[in-house]
Parts: C-alpha cells; structure tokens; sequence
C-alpha cells in the first residue's frame, strides 16, 4: 500500500517541498529509506520504530520502502521523522484521512513519541505559503517562528499522537497566531547602552558618523582602552530592523540552529565577535552542504573582528567577496550556495605588538620595524574597504571617575536614523542603502566640493601624507558627516572631521 506525506528541507536558507512516499509490502520488516538520505535520515528508521511502538501504536511487520523526492538532492537532517511516520501510519489505517496534500510535516521524534525541535522553521514556512500548502504541522518549539508568516495554519505539535488526533479531527487544536509587529519589538531590545562608556568622544562620534553611513570602521589603541566595549554598543545605535530584514536574518539564523529558543523573530541587530583562530570556512562558511559563516550570521548587523592582525592572512582575505557585495558564493563539488552577507565591519586593533605606541604613559619596547610588519599583516585591499580609522586613546582618570552619563543610545540612533532616511531617498534609483556603497560616478554626482573645501583637502593629501586611496573615502565620509548635519553640500568642516579618520594614511607609523 502507498501513503503520501508532504514535508520540506532547507537547501542554503531557503526550502523546498519534499514528497515523503512510503510503500509497505509483504516482507520480514526491512526499513528502506531512498532519496539521497544522509546518516540522521537513515537513522531515523529506529526512532520512527520506538516512537510508534512506545505511544501504543502498531508498527507494521512488513518491507518498508520511504522515498524522499525529489531523490537526486541530498537530504539532512531529523525533520523527516514526523512526516515519514505518518505515511507510515497511514499505510496500516491509523489515519482516517488518505488526502493530507494540505498539511506539510516536520518534526523530529524522540523514542517516547515526542516532537524535539528542528532548524529552518521559518524557512520552510515560507515555501509552503508559495506552494500554497495552507497546513504547516511541527513542533510546538518552532510555531513562532513560523506563524510569522501570513497565508497559513501553523500547529504547534507536542506529540505524535496529538498529530494524530490533528489529522483525524478526533481533537480541536486551534493553529498559532502571533502578531509580526508586536513580536519584532519584543525581541528588538539590547543589554547594553552608549551611556554606560565614559570619555572616548572622538570614538563615539566616529562610531556616529560610521553607522549613519554604512562605512566599515578601524579602532587603534592600546589594551584597556574601551574598543571592544563601545564595538558592542554598535547595534544599539544601528537603524531598527524593518520587518523584512528581520525576515531575513532570522531564516539565517534559524537554518543555523542558534535562533533563541521559543523566538519567533530576531529582532535586534546581530552582533558576532568571532575569535582570531577562526578558520576562512567558520567565517566565510563551508561544509561538505555548505552553512552560513559568521558574515552570513552578522547579515544586517555588526561583524567584530577583535586584535584584526592577530586573524590568518587568508582568512581576512576571503573577507572581500562579502563586503565589496553583500554576499558569498560557497562551492563545492556537489553544489554551489550563496548565502546573503551585507554587514557592518567594525575591527580592532593595537597599534603595535606590545600595544603602547605612542601612548603618553607608557614606554612602548616594538622596534619601528616591528612595528611595520605588525601592521603590514592587514592588507591593502582588506585596508580599502575600510573607509574609517580612527585611534582610540587609553581613558584619563577623570572620565572614569565621572558620575556624569553619557549620552544614550537612543538619541544617537535618532539621528542615525534621520541621516540613513536621506540617503534612502538619494538612492533609490540606485540600488544602494547608504553613502558607503557609493561607486565613483555617484561620488562624482554627489560628493561635490566647494574651492575652500578643495584647498583643504588637497592641503590634507600632500602635506599630512594622506595616502591616494583614502580620497575617495575622505569625501564619502565627508558626505556623511553632511547628512547627520541636515546639509545639502559638503563644507570645510565636514572635511576636516573625515580627514581625523584615516589614521593609518598618515606617516607617524613608522
């Protein structure tokens, strides 16, 4: 007898619809699953056995065939039990309803019948509403996650029996709402504030200046300063995820497995710090079925890169795909994936291997050659996507004993905010969301100069030893700076402030 089930699999971080057929004949018992399974879809066969048999039900003592189609795409991960066990089901009459082409099931079991969690909820989701498959059915876990989109019932299941119960309408269960909205600012709240950091002005306003424009950012100073604490502060000053945005960073997530438990959406900007030792494939991503990496997971948000000379050479230098395009294409023998990655870097450094070069209090023991080479591991086309460097001093004694607080994120968002709705409308026939995008026509077309502003930076570029490339990034931060002052044109001091943020073009370094 043949019984059909629909369920879904993740493929990068969308999904597709699998036909789950099972095929029970005359045999000795033999559990065959086909359809390109890997090691946890042919493993499913014994808990699929135990959940049945443990929940009161009666397991067929016949050849069972399961195929998985479409079978020329590899299949992973546990989400098949549920679906596999109701074709199984279905085949000895447990079912009362034969026609399940509106219900989609996931779902892994444990060996008492219970439905553990799976990843990529809302992904599949999504596929289903395209399909037009008006039923999603898995486990309670994932429901708001999934009830998140529009267009279907979402039941949050506990069990297989209450599945069962589902299908054959021998119990009501009312499917999951949510409300998208109110759900995204539940979750859209961050344990740190700007008000908590003490001194450091020229760091913050630099952090203003960059997240208004979408400008990748450089911090140099010595140990103890406070980079990696006003870095983790970034996401509270970022502009609110829209609800589409929120949509797609939490479809990363949740194919990656580390979506918060029992959250339907991510609602505050990602922020990921991964470690110096990590390797181009936990970056980038990679797998023999490739994952996201941490510039997928950091997507709409912020990717830390603390002590950046301290980071594998080839490690940083995968890291131009993502920021020159806002994604990465991973490929392998097998398939080739592109996972979305339009993040926010922001990097950390000391300006020298013992870390107190040019530091008033302490000596600093790094030969000028050392210190050339400590620098030179960062390389020049890694440096050109860095539009801001700025140096980030020890604190005085005064600011940190001040009781007075600083000014908080929420203002400083406010603001950010006004300056990126300006550059929203500057280029919306552009395909562009901020001024750091911009190509050399558009800095042409926008970033226009009068003669006072001209005359001093061309003072900047030859006198101070401004390198060639930091002219380009001069005048798109200049335009930033122009925006968070609500001015049309770029003027003298807009320059001037840019021209303190390209450290690492000028010449003391050495």
């Amino acid at each position: 007898m043949l019984f059909k089930a629909l369920s879904a699999a993740v493929y990068g971080i969308d999904a597709y619809v699998v036909e789950v057929e099972v095929d029970i004949s005359a045999g000795n018992g033999i559990f065959l699953t086909v359809g390109l399974p890997d090691a946890a879809v042919k493993e499913s066969k014994e808990r699929i056995r135990s959940a049945i048999k443990n929940c009161g039900l009666d397991f067929p003592f016949q050849n069972i065939t399961v195929n998985l189609a479409p079978a020329d795409i590899k299949k992973e991960g546990s989400a098949f039990d549920l679906p596999m066990a109701v074709g199984i089901l279905g085949t000895n009459g447990t079912l009362l309803k034969q026609d399940l082409a509106d219900y989609l099931f996931l779902g892994e079991l444990s060996l008492d019948g219970g439905l553990r969690p799976i990843k990529g909820a809302l992904s599949i989701a999504v596929a289903a509403q395209q399909k037009g498959i008006h039923h999603l059915v898995l486990p309670l876990h994932n429901a708001r996650e999934a009830a998140v989109v529009n267009g279907i019932s979402v039941y949050g299941m506990k069990s297989l029996p209450q599945v069962i119960d589902l299908v054959n309408g021998t119990d009501h269960f009312d499917p999951i709402r949510v409300n998208p909205d109110a759900l995204l600012n539940e979750s859209a709240s961050y344990s740190v504030d700007f008000r908590d950091v003490k001194g450091q002005l020229h760091a913050k306003r630099a952090l203003e200046v960059a997240t208004a424009g979408g400008h990748n950012i450089l911090m140099i100073g010595p140990p103890g300063s406070g980079k990696t604490m006003v870095a983790k502060r970034i996401p509270t000053i970022l502009p609110p995820l829209s609800f589409a945005e929120a949509i797609e960073t939490t479809k990363i997530h949740s194919v990656s497995g580390i979506l918060s438990e029992g959250a339907g959406l991510v609602g505050g900007r990602p922020f990921r710090s991964p470690h110096h030792t990590i390797s181009d494939a936990g970056l980038i991503g990679g797998g023999a079925i490739p994952k996201p990496g941490e510039v997928s997971l950091a997507h709409n948000g912020v990717l830390f890169l603390d002590e950046l000379p301290e980071f594998a050479r080839n490690v940083l230098e995968v890291m131009r795909q993502p920021l020159e395009d806002g994604q990465v294409t991973i490929a392998r023998a097998a398939t080739s994936l592109t996972f979305p990655s339009r993040f926010m870097l922001a990097a950390a450094m000391n300006p020298c291997p013992c870390g107190f070069f040019n530091d008033p209090t302490r000596e600093c023991s790094c030969t000028p050659t050392l210190i050339q080479r400590y620098i030179s591991r960062i390389s020049g086309p890694l440096l050109d996507r860095i539009d801001i460097h700025i140096d980030v001093p020890a604190v005085k004694y005064g600011d940190l004993s001040s009781k007075a607080p600083g000014e908080a994120s929420s203002e400083i968002r406010r603001r950010v905010t006004q300056a990126r709705k300006i550059q929203q409308e500057r280029f919306q026939q552009d395909k562009i969301y901020s001024n750091a995008q911009m190509s050399p026509r558009l800095i042409r077309q926008h970033c226009e100069i009068g003669e006072d502003s001209r005359k001093h930076l061309e003072y900047a570029m030859t006198k101070m030893g401004l390198s060639a490339r930091a002219y380009d990034r001069i005048l798109k931060v200049s335009r930033t700076i122009a925006d968070l002052d609500n001015c049309e044109h770029i003027q003298a001091r807009h320059i001037s402030e840019a021209i303190q943020y390209r450290s690492l073009d000028r010449n003391y370094w050495v």
